[in-house]
């Protein structure tokens, strides 16, 4: 798959997480449905569709207690 095969909301969600540092900021699902005024389940199905729409752009992982999210919005 491909960028073209992202939704709206996927698309600005990996660039707003790619623009952000969300390794030495632990991720919060609770901030990102905030900032976009969606819920929370929005946002969890969001990243699971970049996962598999564009798996090489994005990098989820937990740490320290925290999920840690890199993403590369590069087309």
């Amino acid at each position: 798959m491909s960028f073209e095969d992202l939704t709206e909301f996927e698309l600005r969600l990996l660039k707003w997480i790619s623009a952000s540092d969300f390794v030495e900021v632990p991720w919060s699902t609770k901030r990102a449905a905030d900032a976009f005024s969606v819920s929370e389940k929005e946002v969890y199905e969001a990243l699971a569709a970049l996962t598999s729409k564009v798996r090489d752009n994005i990098q989820i992982s937990y740490d320290d207690g925290a999920i840690r999210i890199v993403a590369d919005d590069a087309i």
